[in-house]
């Protein structure tokens, strides 16, 4: 994931930067302070990823000035999550935001063509765990993977999960999104010869304690090779899954 100062060194080596020219880029100022928020400028040189904006209480005045200090010192793409309807009606005035509602996603700046080493798998248990799972799909592919989306293969009907065995079967790593018990993890976990990493979903009735009889079904799992992130927490999975599939 970190090919940032690769870049910078490949630069120098072929002739398009000079020494000079590379050092003030690594040392530019690691962050920048404006006062509600201190932008990390230097987390794409340590991680490979710019630092993504988490929306949810932040005024669309605050997201806005953010996103202009990212963008005066990258190309992007910047990622907005738990994005409101009304942030990104405001943000879209002013910055070239892609909105995805179902997944409360914006995304500012054009996602790179796929450079993994192989799939991300994201599937889901029932289609409300959709809004989680798009939550992860979309952060995996801004950061530069190849999603394929098995949505609705839960175990109540397990042949819809077994009808997809080529592609769960030939996925880098695989997202298992699912509330009520959450049992699609530990069958994906199963049948998969890749990193498995569980989304339990607060999705389910009154004893799925709102996601946490999933989290704890999937934290208990037989299955070899799966991990878990918290409840609803998409972004992490996603994140997580793109920086596996670019393991070298």
């Amino acid at each position: 994931m970190n090919s940032e100062i690769r870049k910078i060194l490949e630069g120098v080596q072929n002739g398009r930067l000079s020494v000079d020219d590379a050092l003030l880029k690594i040392k530019m100022e690691p962050f920048e302070d404006i006062g509600y928020a201190k932008i990390d400028l230097h987390r794409k040189s340590r991680q490979g990823a710019a630092e993504v904006v988490y929306g949810a209480g932040k005024t669309p005045e605050q997201i806005s000035g953010i996103l202009n200090v990212l963008r005066n010192h990258g190309d992007g793409p910047f990622l907005i999550t738990r994005m409101s309807p009304d942030a990104a009606e405001f943000v879209k005035n002013r910055h070239p935001l892609d909105y995805f509602p179902d997944a409360r996603i914006g995304v500012v700046g054009d996602v790179p063509a796929p450079d993994g080493l192989g799939t991300v798998v994201v599937a889901t248990g029932g289609t409300s765990d959709l809004p989680v799972a798009e939550e992860a799909a979309l952060t995996a592919q801004v950061l530069g993977n190849e999603v394929v989306r098995l949505y609705d293969v839960g175990v109540a009907g397990l042949h819809r999960t077994l009808a997809h065995l080529d592609v769960i079967m030939s996925a880098s790593v695989i997202v298992a999104v699912a509330g009520m018990e959450g049992a699609l993890a530990s069958v994906l976990g199963g049948l998969a010869d890749c990193p498995v990493i569980a989304v339990p979903t607060s999705v389910g009735y009154g004893a799925s304690f709102h996601g946490l009889s999933a989290l704890l079904s999937m934290l208990n799992s037989c299955a070899s090779g799966v991990s878990v992130v918290n409840i609803d927490n998409g972004f992490g999975a996603g994140y997580l899954a793109g920086m596996i599939n670019h393991m070298a």
